[in-house]
């Protein structure tokens, strides 16, 4: 059985009229989305996703089958090894992440991410590979889960529905009698003579070559990603539970940021109490098995997706930012990486019938990680001004007032 995966989740506001949302997605947010489902339950969300990526409708939905089969779960997180690649998922307080459904092809970049969220505590079930060798995480069978889960299916975003299906009914239903009156006419009419007309010479096709996406096409805006980062954690910090003690760690990646709290003398409604009270939007809170342990995480804004062309060699790149660096006595880590971009599939068919997967395209990035005592505000206009620039996660450490950042620079 296909599942699909790496769909794009937003929450769902209105359950019972979903499609106004999902088509305002479909056309904001992913230009060209023409599928999604819907996962119904505590917190509802839908999913969307490109069909020229190789997704087609009625093809059952990963995300939804794992969460489904693991509903007494609220916060899972974990990487399957399956075919292809190894597929990361992740879901806070019964909330998909918008990137927390995605096939990584780089079996190092699927566990670097699942190292990332570990640093969240609080998870109720943790996945892993085997050979991974990670503590606390469980090897999951995929099969076995999937056969307890909901099985939905990749349904067009564009779908005939309500008024405009019976429209399309009444107007078939003219067009099949216009054809069958014209049948009639002919079998009734007396025979004609055969008219031969040349036949014209076929011309080649030409088959296009198949483009492939450059990563830097499609980016987050990384001023208005690190500007969401650091209003969402200041105002994170300001959360006070009675009685319990912060962690002082607030984690923005993805587009959330999370943290949590441990229970000195405060009770479970005081807890409570607090976390009702505040003025947050899309807060989401849970107490570990014993109480003793509270996590939060809430979602940053609508942060739309830009085109950032690099305009720098990497040598070029890494000498200029190690010499500016140096000159501010500030320790920065500059690290050459390789990004892998999945090429589109092949049009022959492989074994089995299933398309031959073209390898992926490698891209050289040059990798950034920093720890500073200066926000985001003092960074973002510096670090965008260098070649093309992508901030993977912003990290707040309250107990030594240092900011952590991670990210990308793209290159010529």
């Amino acid at each position: 059985t296909r599942f699909a995966t790496s769909l794009f989740w937003q929450p769902l506001q209105n359950p019972s009229d979903f499609m106004s949302e999902v088509e305002e997605a479909s056309s904001d947010i992913i230009e060209g989305a023409d599928l999604f489902a819907v996962k119904s339950g505590k917190a509802p969300q839908f999913g969307i996703c490109v069909s020229q990526e190789g997704y087609k409708a009625g093809t059952n939905v990963a995300a939804i089958a794992l969460m489904t089969a693991l509903s007494n779960a609220s916060s899972i997180v974990g990487v399957f090894e399956v075919d292809g690649g190894w597929w990361y998922v992740c879901s806070r307080n019964d909330v998909i992440l918008s990137d927390g459904d995605n096939l990584y092809l780089d079996e190092e970049e699927a566990k670097n991410q699942l190292l990332s969220m570990l640093t969240v505590p609080d998870w109720d079930k943790i996945y892993a590979p085997s050979s991974w060798n990670l503590e606390n995480t469980e090897v999951g069978d995929l099969e076995e889960i999937f056969s307890r889960g909901k099985r939905i299916k990749l349904q067009k975003i564009k779908g005939l529905r309500g008024t405009n299906l019976i429209l399309v009914i009444v107007a078939s239903v003219i067009v099949g009698g216009w054809i069958l009156s014209s049948l009639f006419d002919h079998i009734m009419a007396p025979p004609q003579r055969k008219i031969v007309a040349p036949v014209r010479p076929k011309m080649p096709v030409k088959i296009e070559a198949a483009v492939i996406p450059k990563p830097w096409e499609s980016l987050i805006d990384p001023i208005k990603f690190m500007t969401e980062c650091q209003n969402t954690i200041m105002k994170m910090t300001a959360i006070t539970p009675p009685g319990w003690v912060s962690s002082g760690r607030f984690l923005c990646t993805d587009n959330a940021v999370a943290t949590s709290w441990k229970r000195d003398t405060g009770l479970i409604a005081w807890a409570e109490e607090t976390m009702r009270d505040l003025q947050i939007a899309d807060l989401q809170y849970e107490f570990d098995e014993r109480a003793l342990n509270l996590s939060a995480v809430t979602y940053l804004g609508k942060i739309v997706k830009t085109k950032m062309v690099p305009n720098k060699k990497l040598n070029d790149l890494r000498f200029e930012l190690n010499k500016l660096f140096q000159e501010m006595g500030i320790n920065v880590n500059l690290q050459t990486k390789i990004v892998k971009v999945a090429a589109p599939k092949a049009a022959a068919e492989g074994i089995l019938g299933r398309p031959k997967a073209a390898p992926p395209v490698e891209v050289s990035v040059l990798g950034f990680s920093l720890k500073s005592e200066h926000n985001p505000t003092t960074w973002l206009q510096f670090l965008t001004k260098f070649s093309s620039f992508e901030i993977n996660k912003v990290e707040y450490d309250i107990n030594n007032g240092l900011w952590s950042y991670e990210g990308v620079f793209y290159v010529l």
